[in-house]
């Protein structure tokens, strides 16, 4: 799997995951939780960018 590729889909994952983690915080009343997800949602949204400027460059 080329690295571009690679970086896309982990940033798809940890996108979806965080997600996750900031609805479940919400509804458990948990904000730890809520902001962990919202960290990872934004982690997620820089890694899936670096993928798509390797696969600009050609990396």
């Amino acid at each position: 799997m080329k690295s571009s590729t690679k970086d896309k889909a982990e940033g798809k994952f940890h996108k979806v995951k965080g997600k996750i983690k900031e609805i479940a915080g919400k509804v458990s009343m948990n904000p730890d939780l809520e902001a962990e997800g919202k960290d990872e949602k934004k982690t997620g949204k820089i890694q899936e960018k670096i993928g798509e400027i390797k696969k600009i460059v050609g990396k």
